[in-house]
């Protein structure tokens, strides 16, 4: 009988332990999802386990010629500086889509390589790769509304490798960058150069102003950008080439930079700028024959007074091409700028 009274004391304590489980009046008890859960997970096998905790983590789709400009300049891995792509002024430039863009003043507009550059600064941005740098505070923008509009694309080279500052036309009206400077760095790169682009306030004086502030910017970040300094190079077309070459004669500190060295080689294409100084560093020029805003006379002049002062100088001049031609493919001055490296390597080599 007692044997028996203990039997039913025990059950009635394990009944009373069950409903409490059920009731959720424990502290430690899991709910009956994770229960579920934690059972299942014991009994997975282990490599069952290890893929579905992976996170699937989206590809995106690269831009094609189809891609609209409006998306690329929107596309959140550029953030704000991708209205920059672009002109800020969008009366300069034409067509909806990458393959359609036109450029005041500019022939000759490669889709295949606008398409590239598109993919290649958005593949390095998703990658986390630094892309853009500006060269004003927040404080010197805040300041001058009109510095939120420039900045500095880069195009990684080789670390260690000396580096160009590419610089396009537009009439100091606007920045034809994605025919004028972001093919050139892009080049560059890929001959393992680190090439900046830069992005400027349209007008003389301020075009030359930014131009000296991004010098100064690259030399003061040498070391974060794993540059070399030594026998830099400036790049310009048309506008950009009148400011190559008024930095090139007078250095970054007369507009407003530090003081610091000069390039150690300037390549200028179709530009009528006239001007230079016994002190102008190795000059790389070229323009076509047909171009009605650049006389290749005045080019042509300017280099023959130069060499004849014991710079040295380098002159092509190409039949039938007109103004604006860029990297010139598909013309009759494509190549140049292989020449024009090959020019920038001998001013390296001395």
């Amino acid at each position: 009988m007692r044997n028996l009274f203990l039997s039913i004391s025990i059950l009635c304590v394990l009944l009373c332990l069950a409903a409490c489980s059920a009731n959720g009046n424990t502290d430690n008890s899991l709910s009956d999802v994770e229960s579920v859960d934690a059972a299942q997970e014991q009994t997975q096998p282990q490599s069952d386990r290890e893929e579905t905790s992976l996170q699937v983590i989206p590809v995106s789709e690269p831009y094609t010629k189809d891609t609209r400009i409006s998306e690329v300049m929107n596309d959140p891995a550029f953030g704000d500086y991708g209205r920059l792509i672009f002109p800020v002024d969008s009366g300069y430039y034409g067509g909806d889509t990458l393959g359609g863009l036109s450029l005041t003043w500019y022939s000759h507009i490669d889709a295949d390589k606008t398409v590239e550059i598109a993919n290649y600064l958005k593949s390095h941005a998703e990658a986390g790769d630094t892309i853009f740098y500006d060269i004003y505070t927040e404080e010197e923008k805040a300041a001058d509304p009109e510095k939120e509009n420039t900045g500095l694309f880069f195009f990684k080279g080789t670390p260690g490798e000396r580096f160009a500052v590419c610089n396009a036309g537009g009439g100091f009206a606007y920045v034809a960058a994605m025919h004028d400077s972001f093919p050139h760095a892009l080049e560059l790169s890929k001959r393992g150069y680190n090439a900046f682009a830069l992005i400027y306030r349209p007008g003389w004086d301020t075009a030359v102003e930014d131009l000296a502030r991004a010098i100064s910017f690259i030399f003061e970040n040498a070391e974060e950008l794993e540059i070399d300094t030594d026998c830099y190079s400036l790049w310009g077309g048309s506008a950009g080439g009148r400011m190559t070459a008024y930095l090139a004669s007078y250095g970054p500190a007369a507009f407003g930079g530090d003081e610091l060295p000069r390039p150690g080689t300037a390549v200028i294409q179709y530009t009528g700028h006239s001007e230079y100084t016994q002190n102008d560093p190795p000059t790389y020029s070229c323009v076509g024959d047909r171009d009605g805003i650049a006389s290749w006379r005045t080019m042509q002049n300017r280099l023959n007074a130069m060499s004849a002062l014991g710079i040295d100088t380098e002159f092509h001049v190409y039949e039938g091409l007109g103004h604006g031609f860029g990297l010139g493919t598909g013309t009759v001055a494509e190549g140049w700028l292989d020449d024009a490296v090959d020019f920038w390597e001998k001013q390296m080599n001395k």
